[in-house]
């Protein structure tokens, strides 16, 4: 069989409930829509540690973040660790990344295994950006998102037509802050957008560092929205502080759904050329986000816990020649799954990757069952003090029907609050009976047996993957490579 091409379009802190394909009561997507109704839409699909850097190093690599040493984004990723590009290129495939990067910016953590790349250093621009490309820097006049998909549709018209093509299409959007072009004016305005069930969750039940996180609405900078807060709003008492969240949430979610429908658009353009040029057939085309975002979903913004809003990827995939048109897939997969997937889609061992510690799903999307697939994904937020989110280190399991979150709480207590030392907290969610996470059950008596066997669960998957427990202060830190 002729070599599949590939097509990977990835944006950044796209929550899968803001895409109509999987029911978003807040905006419509109607490309995104056209690759689920046209291939496969994946239903459980979860990062291993939700946050920019160590998510792309987990998807390149198909390692968690103790392997490719990128378990926040204040870390490199390590160079040594092999990606899926680097053996698609060996094997014959023209390989090419725009976009966002994420993922270091000295010589040594520069993207490998591509023949053509432009990325932004660090987050990037979304008014005419500066990317580096291997040639060094240069600034592109217009908006992002715009820039990124005629680089692509550019490196598809001048491939090799007789070779196959990897091509990386990494979009910095809706990443924060919000900078919609100006042609979206008009949608999605303030004071139209639905608010979620949960956005006025008091949190009583949760975990007390869970409690304090600065994710609230109120949280929001005024760097991130356009509109002058009213004085009306302002001041601590509690009636301001709950209208200042809606007024904010509006506006905040105004302008990300603008930058989303950019998004949108770009997959609509990817999608008419393919077609336009005969490649559809054989062109395995995927969407998918570095991670989900809390979209005022239990009073929040950002992602980094492990709440489904922020775990869940959204994932959608057409390959006309394997994947049957309105293919609906429930097994749980995980963002380190991604690359064995793609290598033997593409012909190739996914043990190519020495280090890769995932799983292909080819056999799901090509609509077989896999009965013995573990139904389970081991999740790891390493960020003990972030100075801006106050987002708690943690790990813990997700099965189809609970979750179990350990807060370990390394003795470091919270930020600003050094001398206070915070005790482990267990969080306990039953997905069947409380789809929301709104019920913390882990000291309720009647799922005792529960958590013991998700206890266990996540002890065994952390000896499967090698990532050792934390047992308290004295437990030694990753040793980052220095060269």
């Amino acid at each position: 069989m002729t070599r599949p091409n590939i097509v990977f379009v990835m944006s950044d802190d796209h929550a899968a409930h803001s895409i109509s394909a999987y029911g978003s009561r807040v905006n419509t997507t109607p490309h995104m829509d056209r690759l689920a109704r046209e291939g496969a839409r994946m239903d459980a699909v979860y990062c291993t540690n939700s946050i920019c850097t160590p998510s792309r190093a987990s998807i390149l690599t198909g390692t968690y973040s103790h392997i490719n040493r990128a378990p926040s984004i204040y870390s490199e990723f390590d160079y040594r660790v092999r990606t899926f590009p680097e053996v698609l290129q060996e094997r014959g495939y023209q390989t090419a990344l725009y976009g966002k990067w994420h993922l270091g910016h000295t010589e040594v953590s520069r993207p490998r295994g591509f023949d053509d790349w432009r990325i932004y250093p660090g987050q990037g621009d979304y008014i005419d950006p500066v990317m580096s490309g291997p040639e060094g820097e240069e600034t592109f006049e217009g908006y992002a998102t715009d820039i990124v998909t005629r680089q692509s549709l550019d490196f598809l018209e001048r491939r090799d037509p007789e070779r196959p093509f990897c091509l990386l299409v990494h979009h910095k959007a809706p990443h924060r802050p919000w900078i919609p072009h100006p042609r979206y004016e008009g949608m999605y305005e303030a004071g139209t957008i639905p608010e979620p069930e949960t956005m006025w969750d008091e949190h009583t039940m949760r975990a007390q560092v869970v409690r304090e996180v600065a994710m609230q609405l109120d949280d929001l900078r005024p760097t991130d929205y356009k509109d002058e807060l009213p004085a009306e709003l302002e001041g601590d008492a509690e009636e301001a502080r709950r209208a200042r969240s809606a007024w904010k949430y509006q506006r905040y979610m105004r302008d990300y759904l603008r930058c989303v429908q950019a998004v949108d658009d770009s997959v609509g353009e990817i999608l008419d050329h393919l077609d336009e040029t005969g490649l559809a057939e054989n062109t395995i085309v995927i969407y998918t986000s570095d991670q989900g975002f809390f979209l005022g979903d239990h009073g929040w913004f950002d992602k980094r816990l492990m709440l489904d809003e922020s775990l869940t990827m959204p994932m959608l995939v057409r390959w006309p020649a394997q994947i049957a048109a309105g293919t609906r897939l429930s097994d749980i997969v995980s963002n380190v799954d991604f690359a064995a997937t793609l290598l033997e889609a593409a012909g190739e061992d996914p043990g190519s990757l020495p280090d890769q510690q995932g799983r292909s799903f080819l056999r799901q999307l090509r609509g077989q069952q896999v009965p013995d697939w573990l139904q389970a994904v081991y999740y790891r937020y390493w960020e003990h003090d972030d100075p801006e989110h106050h987002a708690p280190a943690h790990y813990g399991v997700r099965t189809p029907t609970h979750k179990y979150i350990r807060y370990y709480n390394d003795g470091l207590g919270t930020p600003g609050s050094s001398d206070r030392i915070m005790p482990v907290e267990d969080e306990l969610y039953d997905l069947v009976a409380d789809p929301r996470e709104m019920t913390n059950v882990a000291a309720d008596p009647a799922y005792a047996e529960v958590l013991e066997e998700l206890k266990a669960l996540t002890a065994e998957l952390q000896e499967q993957y090698g990532d050792a427990p934390y047992e308290g202060p004295d437990t030694p830190r990753l040793e980052w490579p220095t060269a």
